[in-house]
């Protein structure tokens, strides 16, 4: 998936973008930090999760207790996973930079690292200063 791509389903996405943001590699294709994404990994708000379930959607429990769900299969939400402020990228709302450097960190994988650096790397160009 591309930024358009991902735009494009997110707008025919049924619930508020008052209770969602968009999250580690999705969130890096709105950015513009990479041109695509497997899926959109989405965060959202204990409310939404709640309409989730009432909507019946199944779920899944995280290590946190959180709950994560797939909707359909191109989207994974997770109830409550937030580091930092939201942005809004063509009235999309992304998890900003500084919290997807955060996210990153946290997962500590391997791949995360190398996304790291890529944020990094996108900030220099902007001028932007992420520690």
């Amino acid at each position: 998936m591309n930024k358009q791509d991902i735009i494009s389903r997110l707008k025919d996405f049924p619930y508020s973008c008052e209770e969602y943001w968009v999250i580690t590699g999705s969130a890096m294709a709105l950015y513009g930090i990479r041109e695509q994404t497997h899926d959109i990994d989405m965060g959202c708000t204990s409310a939404m999760a709640d309409k989730l379930v009432s909507d019946g959607y199944s779920y899944q429990l995280t290590e946190s207790g959180n709950r994560k769900f797939n909707y359909g299969d191109d989207i994974e939400i997770f109830e409550n996973w937030k580091c930092g402020s939201i942005e809004y990228i063509e009235g999309i709302p992304v998890l900003s930079l500084d919290g997807l450097i955060e996210m990153k960190q946290d997962l500590g994988r391997e791949k995360d690292f190398r996304d790291i650096a890529l944020i990094k790397e996108f900030c220099r160009g902007r001028e932007l200063d992420i520690e």
